[in-house]
């Protein structure tokens, strides 16, 4: 608590300092404000800049488009620049509030095609914010991708300070963090599973998407509840001028995206779906005998500018995957999510972000035999408000705050027996359930023409609430010999446990010159949800859990330096960052923990550290006709649990010391381009049998220590070229075809590595049984693919 007032009157010294004092008399002003579109779509243009030279104030919009700028009272000669468009310069004779709202057209060189990207040119060097990311949607598009499916979670797994568990996963690591510390949003709602065919694909459709924004350190006060990062993926509003279709057809998948207007201007939609058609071959294969897998994603968004103060939004996603095998067991899993938006101007510096949000994760594991089958389900749920608030004060000073309430049930497993012959009884495992709240405080202040800051304070509290019956251990780290003392039942809404944290951010850029600059952030996190897997690859069939009486809280604090600098007018892009993390409670479970259906789980539960640091270098051309981006990262993680591994730091399950990435695409002609992949990264930690002990007979695995091994160095090379036939003036009608090969030189990476009697060829054990074999187990050689893509 003492921590938390110094905080805040540090954070209220710096915004009395910033807005002056209250007695000083006051220079008349008024404001410019309003949005920005594409003229020819109508969507919003996110982050464009606004500049006035006379006075050099400048401002850019925010996530839904809208800018406000305060002058004195003057005409103004306003800038508008945004990249893939041309610049726009309006005059405005400034006497009272004016608003101004502007369609910026698509620069001529490139109007056929618009390549849009959320960003400034020079942003990466102007913007407070460090350790942020964005993925350039249409130029992903252009890159080798597995079986010709562009995947956004696929791209940032090659970005600076991310790592991969491996092939064939959606799983990534931001910093030492692991998979379950990312918090993932689309539209604002949370997505818990980001997985297709368990990680080959991810559930974000390209097609839809109108940005992607990843934050690994320096994240703003608004945002909160996981310690590692945040990936933002906001999808598209839908064309507010004219009916438009785009499609796919792949080896895979299948996708169609409709959009258009509701009316004219004031109001659009956008329906988006794809489907994976595996199955449609494999029920009618004899090969597969029953078996059949399959996707599909769904998305739909429709928006109503009722007029300029108020704007409405409602966005829709559902997805799941469906595997069945031998007719007799099926299982599947799923992400549902809805968000309700409301943008209302209260006057022209105050803008109100209301948002209304409701999650859903589930899975279903069927097993359909009479005496040994069952249907076991679970999920994970909440529904959430939001208020964020920004207010405009002057140029140099905006002031962001707001509030968030959550509801969240967690439901680990409920069992249903198939019958009075079945050996399984129905029954459930205890529901959980909390309530979080955050109240946050932020400001973005422009101290002098070269030092910017943007500082701020979040504090969380959370609530571990009824209904519910909390059992007390004798010892609960004894999970062989449990002996309940008592129990506590608490009815609905009760406080069983509290927990609240202040969490500080603080973000500061020093302009070395026009193209140069020097960033350092801090920032504090805290996550009152944990992931209940022993698995280093996040699986579908994990449960979620609260913090509660044996279940604290995570933290995580992380500094970060960087140097940010552009070159030949901004076509090239470099950065060098340097991070050191620190974070306490992970959470982590006993050697030989039962995570599956285990009314007592709190006895596996252990908590530890970690510790990791590392440098990125991150280089990106996004001009000419060969664009593209390199990153190398050189990093460490460590962890450390009370009871595993002797007490022992031991390297994390995602520690790769090595990461280095290149992704090229190149304008060969105004028909044909060409992609290219290449990924290397040093092989994961991996725990395996360091010998053998005999023990009363038998032979049991001795393991030395906690990852002791690591698996092979992984790399590959992917190569696509996209050919686009001649575009017919007359009609609106364009395709493109795409032929690629994911892994070209048919690398064998390594997955997994297992232990096994050593065997012949043919399977036959050899010798007396004894002697042990390693096997690697490796997913995809090369894989060559084909696609069709359309739009009209």
């Amino acid at each position: 608590m003492k921590r938390a007032l110094l905080t805040a009157c540090l954070l209220l010294g710096l915004l009395c300092s910033a807005t002056g004092q209250p007695n000083a008399p006051q220079e008349e002003r008024f404001t410019i404000s309003g949005y920005l579109k594409d003229a020819t779509s109508g969507e919003e243009l996110l982050y464009a800049s606004i500049f006035e030279p006379t006075t050099k104030s400048g401002t850019t919009t925010n996530l839904y488009g809208f800018y406000s700028l305060t002058l004195p009272p003057g005409t103004y000669e306003l800038t508008f620049s945004y990249i893939g468009f041309q610049p726009l310069v309006k005059t405005v004779a400034l006497r009272s509030d004016v608003e101004l709202n502007v369609e910026m057209q698509p620069a001529a060189a490139v109007l056929e095609e618009v390549v849009v990207t959320d960003k400034k040119e020079d942003q990466s060097v102007q913007q407070v914010a460090m350790s942020r990311l964005d993925v350039p949607i249409e130029e992903i598009k252009k890159l080798p991708s597995l079986l010709g499916e562009p995947d956004v979670i696929k791209t940032i797994q090659t970005l600076p300070g991310v790592t991969s568990a491996g092939e064939g996963t959606s799983a990534f690591f931001v910093r030492g963090g692991s998979a379950d510390q990312n918090l993932i949003l689309i539209d604002e709602a949370p997505v818990y599973d980001v997985s297709h065919l368990f990680g080959l694909f991810s559930v974000f459709n390209a097609d839809i998407i109108k940005s992607a924004e990843l934050y690994k350190g320096g994240i703003p006060a608004k945002y909160g509840g996981r310690l590692s990062s945040l990936l933002e993926v906001t999808t598209r509003d839908g064309n507010a001028k004219q009916f438009s279709a785009t499609g796919g057809v792949g080896l895979l998948a299948a996708k169609l995206t409709l959009e258009g207007p509701i009316v004219e201007d004031k109001a659009s939609f956008i329906v988006s779906g794809r489907r994976s058609y595996a199955d449609l071959y494999m029920k009618n294969s004899s090969q597969f005998d029953g078996t059949a897998v399959s996707f599909y994603d769904l998305n739909a968004k429709a928006n109503w500018k009722a007029n300029n103060k108020n704007r409405f939004f409602l966005a829709v996603y559902g997805g799941r995957d469906i595997w069945q095998f031998d007719n007799n067991f099926k299982m599947d899993w799923g992400n549902q999510t809805a968000t309700f938006r409301w943008n209302h101007l209260f006057n022209d510096r105050l803008f109100s972000n209301l948002t209304l949000v409701y999650s859903d994760f589930d899975y279903v594991l069927h097993d359909k035999d009479p005496v040994d089958g069952f249907l076991w389900e679970a999920n994970q749920r909440e529904a959430s408000f939001k208020e964020d608030i920004t207010y405009f004060i002057t140029p140099d000073f905006t002031l962001k705050f707001g509030y968030q309430g959550i509801y969240r049930r967690f439901t680990p497993g409920t069992i249903t027996s198939n019958g009075a012959e079945s050996i399984f009884k129905s029954t459930s495992l205890q529901q959980q359930f909390a309530l979080d709240h955050a109240l946050y405080l932020g400001a973005e202040h422009q101290v002098t023409e070269r030092l910017s800051l943007e500082y701020g304070l979040r504090y969380s509290l959370f609530q571990n609430i009824g209904k519910g019956t909390i059992y007390e251990y004798e010892d609960p780290a004894d999970n062989v010999d449990i002996i309940i003392r008592d129990s506590t039942t608490y009815q609905n809404f009760e406080t069983i446990k509290l927990f609240h944290n202040p969490e500080p951010r603080f973000a500061a850029r020093y302009m070395l010159d026009q193209q140069s600059s020097f960033k350092a952030s801090y920032n504090r996190m805290v996550q009152y949800v944990h992931l209940i897997s022993n698995s280093t690859v996040p699986v579908p069939f994990a449960t979620w859990a609260p913090s509660s009486p044996y279940l604290g809280p995570q933290k995580a604090d992380q500094v970060a330096v960087g140097y940010f600098r552009n070159f030949r007018d901004n076509m090239f892009e470099f950065s060098a960052e340097a991070y050191y993390k620190k974070a306490d409670g992970l959470t982590e479970f006993a050697d030989n923990a039962e995570l599956f259906f285990n009314p007592h789980l709190a006895t596996e539960f252990r908590q530890g550290r970690s510790e990791s640091y590392g440098l990125e270098f991150y280089l990106r051309k996004s001009k000419g006709n060969l664009t593209g981006f390199a990153s190398y990262t050189l990093s460490e993680a460590t962890m450390e649990v009370a009871g595993v591994n002797n007490d022992k730091a031991f390297p994390a399950n995602h520690d790769r010391r090595h990461n280095l990435n290149l992704a090229m695409a190149y304008s060969l002609s105004p028909r044909w381009s060409l992609g290219a992949n290449f990924t290397y990264a040093s092989g994961r930690p991996i725990t395996l049998p360091a010998g053998k002990y005999d023990f009363d007979g038998y032979l049991v695995n001795f393991y030395s220590s906690r990852n002791g091994y690591r698996l092979p160095a992984f790399h590959r090379l992917d190569l696509s070229a996209t050919y686009e036939p001649k575009k017919n003036e007359n009609r609106r009608w364009q395709n493109s075809f795409v032929v690629g090969v994911y892994n070209a030189y048919n690398r064998q990476n390594p997955w997994t590595i297992y232990t096994r009697t050593k065997q012949d060829d043919d399977g036959n054990i050899i010798g007396d049984g004894t002697e042990k074999e390693a096997r690697m187990v490796y997913l995809f050689g090369a894989l060559p693919y084909f696609s069709w893509n359309f739009k009209f």
